[in-house]
């Protein structure tokens, strides 16, 4: 069995796992998580209320890790289907976000129920559409989804260039606050 030891690889900058018979280099990358800000014909917003570990219990975006083989889109509409059990289409990236502390890069659609209906996936408690105002702002699950849900907000109806991170977390390495307001 190999074993491996932690150094910078020759003309590297960075301490890597490295295997000591081979010479291996196990490169640690960020993993890419894929959303969707879901919306209806009539402007309310799709949430899931999560069934997993973490945060379970809060509100998220039918959102997840993208798996091999499959495009970002694919993905975004894959989840909207397991979470919600919606059938999606996509309206374009409404952003990309850096979550340094996490090692995520989380691709962010816009987009919208493609047929009626859906249901809570094997990962959510419930699914619901929310108006704005009815958001249950206290119970959000993660950062991310505060962001995308004032980035769409703010976007209005037409699509226009990805976002990027909040100026106040730039690298995203901000927790939600335990009590307060968002």
């Amino acid at each position: 069995m190999a074993s491996f030891i932690r150094k910078v690889p020759e003309g590297d900058d960075h301490e890597r796992q490295i295997c000591a018979d081979c010479g291996y280099v196990a490169y640690e990358n960020p993993k890419v998580v894929v959303g969707t800000v879901v919306t209806a014909e009539d402007g309310r917003i799709l949430l899931c209320r999560r069934a997993i570990q973490p945060r379970m219990g809060f509100w998220t975006l039918p959102a997840g890790y993208l798996e091999m083989n499959e495009t970002v889109a694919e993905g975004a509409q894959r989840e909207a289907w397991e979470e919600a059990q919606a059938r999606i289409a996509l309206d374009g990236v409404l952003a990309v976000y850096s979550i340094a502390r996490l090692g995520q890069v989380q691709v962010i659609f816009r987009g919208r129920l493609a047929e009626p209906g859906f249901a809570a996936g094997p990962e959510s408690l419930e699914v619901r559409l929310f108006t704005w105002d009815e958001i249950p702002w206290d119970s959000i699950a993660f950062p991310s989804v505060v962001w995308a849900l004032k980035d769409w907000r703010a976007a209005g109806a037409l699509p226009g260039p990805a976002l990027l991170n909040p100026a106040h977390d730039e690298r995203g390495v901000h927790a939600l606050p335990t009590e307060g307001a968002l």
